[in-house]
């Protein structure tokens, strides 16, 4: 028992770990006393800045504290006067105008009922005005309740203003919602850069991450206001925060978040470390850590040169050999390290042979592989010409015939024998026989029934929106088969809608979703000759080439089109993928700072 617990510590025995150990227990107690003190002192210090900070940002935001909880005050005063006067939007809109007209503060005023149309503003009488196109509407709307929101163009002002917004209920009945209206200057002239606030930078945003006012520019807010990689809304909290983090232009910098409305408004400031203070704590806490791994550093550094010339430096080249191998440089065996001790010498030449096997085992196997691909293609071209080749003895032997259902029988037959024919010409075209661009694929079928089936009145209109989508054979060739049946559906009945000059058909493939994809065709419903009674056929194959696909085929209809929808999950094994075992990074590659 005792030689087993002895060979599991072997690794003990290394001289590597022998000196490092010892160095590290001779300098391991000064250093912990050393880091226990000054970072305990440091920390006490940064929470003192901290606290300054956020009664710095608190004094800034003051002004704007203020004005804020009087405009909340004020719309919220205005709501008794419209309960009284709903129904004289005459009086009503005078009570706004009059307000504004005594307040030097605001620039707007009104109250919007629930269907967006407002009788009552403080614009001169005249035609009701519209807030539905307002983001304030919008936002109330989707979430009725007390919000201030910053707008680009204000419905009465016309310019850019910040909106605070009181709903209006009648005992439980919410009726609409009084705004009021301030400039974005008024609001930014309110900020209190005196007092210990210089080089600060301060923000205000509402609870949804929505940028009220900031002092300087937008390039300023995007370098250095606001933390890399952070969304406002994700700062909001009940209490006062503070925290470290790099802005946008990768300077370190303290930022500090007080609420100003609490659930409505909040401030972010934004403070260089030298002028907030924290600079000499860093250099304390560099200090305090920088000592104790300087004696570690010149531990190491002796342990390093006393074993290199014996161990580290055949260990690093042998190492070198095998990420090179690894990551594709295989042109010869790598040579073996003669002049190293026999152990790693041994490890060597094991390398050496086994790499020498492996080059000589994928050459063939990548002989093999190119034969394969080569004939594969040539089947696939061969495929495709015979397809063409059906695909013109039946447009000869339609052209010889009179009957008109025959005529279309043969030319849906020809369709769908030219798209198995594009189907093959994209396969062997295609770079990886794994992966077909079924976009692509799609929008040479739709082009090229389009070009055979529109007549020279040019009366249909065709409008696609097809995404790049990499499948699988499997799937790209039932997907190109059920695109051609609905398309041919679709050019078929398509109908000119009332008040239109023509029929239109949308064709669109697009993946919204990792994984999913979803192909959407739709047609014009109009007034148009009906065609004779089809035999049923196409649907069949529509339903057939969906469940092939793992999908289900919806339709929907109406007075103005026709819709075909088909959602279908992309086969997880498309070559490229993120799960592609192909795809492979070496652990080395991954570490920064990593050669090979």
């Amino acid at each position: 028992m005792l030689r087993r617990f002895g060979d599991r510590l072997s690794f003990t025995r290394k001289l590597g770990f022998r000196l490092g150990a010892l160095l590290s227990v001779a300098i391991l107690p000064l250093a912990l006393i050393s880091l226990v003190q000054n970072f305990n002192l440091v920390r006490s210090a940064e929470r003192s800045v901290e606290i300054a900070l956020l009664g710095r940002t608190t004094s800034a935001a003051a002004g704007e504290r203020a004005l804020l909880h009087s405009a909340l005050g004020s719309a919220d005063a205005l709501g008794p006067g419209v309960l009284d006067l709903m129904e004289q939007p005459e009086l009503c809109s005078e009570l706004m105008r009059s307000f504004i007209q005594r307040s030097a503060t605001y620039v707007a005023a009104a109250f919007v009922p629930m269907d967006g149309i407002s009788n009552c503003t403080s614009r001169a009488a005249g035609t009701p005005i519209d807030f539905r196109d307002s983001d304030a509407y919008r936002e109330f709307i989707s979430e009725p309740g007390t919000l201030v929101t910053s707008l680009k163009n204000g419905p009465l002002s016309g310019r850019p203003v910040i909106a605070v917004v009181q709903p209006l209920y009648r005992d439980r009945e919410l009726l609409g919602y009084v705004t009021l209206s301030l400039t974005y200057e008024l609001l930014r002239s309110t900020h209190d850069m005196s007092l210990g606030t210089q080089g600060a930078r301060i923000v205000t945003f509402n609870h949804r991450g929505q940028v009220l006012s900031l002092d300087g520019n937008d390039k300023e807010l995007n370098r250095t206001i606001l933390p890399q990689n952070t969304e406002l809304v994700n700062l909001l909290s009940s209490s006062d925060t503070t925290f470290r983090a790099r802005d946008n232009g990768g300077a370190m910098r303290v930022f500090t978040v007080v609420p100003i409305v609490p659930g409505l408004v909040y401030a972010l400031g934004s403070w260089s470390p030298n002028t907030a203070g924290a600079g000499l704590f860093q250099l304390s806490r560099f200090g305090a850590v920088t000592i104790p791994a300087a004696l570690w550093l010149v531990s190491l550094a002796v342990a390093y040169f006393a074993v290199f010339r014996m161990v580290l430096r055949h260990i690093n080249v042998l190492r070198g050999q095998m990420r090179r191998f690894a990551i594709g440089n295989r042109s010869e065996p790598p040579p073996v390290l003669h002049h190293a001790p026999s152990e790693i010498s041994d490890v060597s030449q094991t390398f050496h042979n086994m790499a020498r096997i492996l080059i000589r085992d994928e050459e063939a196997m990548e002989e093999a592989v190119n034969e394969k691909t080569v004939l594969l293609k040539e089947v696939h071209h061969r495929v495709k010409n015979n397809l063409q080749l059906i695909a013109s003895i039946i447009n000869m032997q339609g052209r010889m015939i009179d009957d008109p259902d025959a005529k279309r029988v043969l030319r849906s037959v020809q369709d769908r024998v030219a798209a198995l024919a594009t189907i093959y010409r994209n396969l062997y075209q295609a770079e990886h026989l794994d992966a077909v661009e079924a976009g692509r694929l799609i929008d040479d079928i739709i082009n090229q029934m389009i070009n055979a089936s529109i007549n020279s009145s040019n009366d249909l209109r065709i409008v696609t929106d097809i995404q790049p989508l990499i499948l699988l054979p499997d799937q790209a060739v039932p997907l190109s088969l059920l695109a051609t049946e609905a398309v041919t559906n679709a050019i078929k009945y398509a109908g000119v809608p009332e008040g239109a000059d023509r029929a239109w058909v949308r064709v669109s493939l697009t993946s919204d979703k990792p994984g999913r994809a979803t192909l959407e065709i739709s047609n014009s419903v109009g007034a148009r000759v009906h065609h004779s009674e089809g035999t049923g056929l196409g649907g069949q194959l529509i339903e057939a080439f969906a469940t092939q696909l793992e999908g289900e085929a919806v339709t929907e209809s109406n007075d103005e089109s026709f819709t075909l929808r088909l959602d279908f999950s992309i086969d997880s094994g498309v070559f490229g993928s993120a799960n592609d075992p192909r795809n492979v990074v070496l652990t080395s590659a991954a570490r920064e700072g990593a050669q090979h």
